[in-house]
């Protein structure tokens, strides 16, 4: 099983405004570190500049849509790598939401599930909190836990 992980954001400002220009400088160098990263398996790219992803959610959302080998492959991009420095900038760019703003979920090694499967996650995980379906770092399921879901069993056919 693979870890797939989406966070979503909402910016204070237009992509092209000043106010997200570093915000901006920082998503190609950001996403090749990602590539780069031990454990990385997948992400929803975007096209152009700053590698924004289309979608049908909003003008302001920016969505980041990745698969990882495992929670630990994760948790290094995050917390102990270049990525950090951006993530600890992230109240300048984009609005303080009072509900889940990321989530992951396991999928089947090869799957590479929808946009609209990892929103449905994030509104499962603000629905009833976290589960083996939907859950967070720190409310943290093993691939286990979820190996009996029936996506896993359609997968593998």
């Amino acid at each position: 099983m693979h870890l797939a992980q989406i966070n979503i954001a909402h910016m204070r400002a237009p992509k092209d405004s000043p106010e997200l220009a570093d915000f901006v400088a920082a998503i190609d160098p950001v996403n090749r570190l990602a590539d780069e990263a031990p454990g990385f398996v997948w992400r929803l790219v975007g096209e152009g500049p700053g590698d924004f992803v289309e979608h049908d959610y909003g003008d302001h959302l920016v969505i980041n849509f990745s698969i990882w080998e495992s929670r630990d492959a994760l948790w290094e991009f995050v917390y102990r790598s270049a990525h950090l420095g951006v993530l600890q900038r992230r109240r300048e760019w984009f609005l303080r939401v009072a509900e889940p703003y990321t989530v992951m979920w396991w999928v089947p090694e090869g799957h590479i599930p929808a946009l609209g499967e990892a929103m449905e996650r994030l509104e499962l995980l603000k629905a009833e909190g976290p589960t083996p379906q939907a859950f967070t770092f720190k409310d943290f399921y093993d691939s286990s836990e979820a190996a009996w879901r029936p996506a896993a069993a359609e997968a593998r056919k």
